[in-house]
């Protein structure tokens, strides 16, 4: 059963967005590093908040603030987001197999060399996201918005991307192998011809090859 944030502290996080100090709840430590699993943090402000390098999985921060927080090498497995603000967040090289962002705003959010396979974007709004060499396969992108994304050796193999526009993204070198691209929008996308389509669903596709 996941631990239950006080508003206190809630409000205590949302006062810099910078954990300079260790905050506890319910006697884990919410700071950089931290070990933190099955925690309940929906609707907390952690907007800037630098949390590298943390353990979160298993958590629920559905509704909560994370925007341009740091979240680099977090270990987020299995971790609710959904309907999260985490515009311009940091997530590089995060493993978040399993994790929940649905309808979350993540415009702008960096995600280099992320491990997302399984992970539920549907209807998220990743436009702009920095997506480089991250692994989506088997990842749910259905109604999801990657417009002018960087999706440059991205893995959306098997990946469920039904509806999915990428106007103006980057698919130099992306992977599409067998993945779901019924209804997608790529038009203006960048290096279409250097992105494999192979055995992808393109019926209704605008811009697929």
């Amino acid at each position: 059963m996941p631990f239950k944030a006080t508003a206190l502290v809630l409000a205590l996080l949302a006062s810099t967005g910078v954990l300079a100090q260790s905050l506890s709840i319910d006697g884990c430590n919410i700071r950089r590093g931290t070990f933190c699993v099955n925690m309940n943090l929906a609707g907390a402000d952690l907007a800037g908040a630098r949390l590298s390098n943390s353990q979160f999985s298993r958590s629920d921060l559905s509704g909560a603030n994370l925007t341009g927080a740091n979240l680099d090498e977090t270990t987020i497995t299995g971790t609710r987001f959904n309907g999260a603000r985490m515009a311009e967040v940091s997530l590089k090289r995060v493993n978040a197999r399993g994790a929940e962002f649905v309808e979350t705003q993540l415009n702008g959010a960096n995600f280099e060399a992320a491990t997302l396979q399984n992970v539920d974007f549907s209807s998220a709004n990743l436009e702009g996201a920095k997506l480089a060499n991250a692994n989506l396969s088997n990842a749910r992108l259905g109604r999801a918005t990657l417009d002018g994304a960087d999706l440059t050796r991205a893995n959306f193999r098997a990946a469920d991307m039904r509806e999915v526009t990428m106007r103006g993204a980057n698919l130099s070198g992306t992977n599409f192998t067998r993945a779901d691209l019924r209804g997608a929008d790529l038009r203006d996308a960048k290096n279409v011809a250097q992105a494999n389509f192979f055995s992808a669903q393109t019926e209704g596709c605008i811009g697929c090859p």
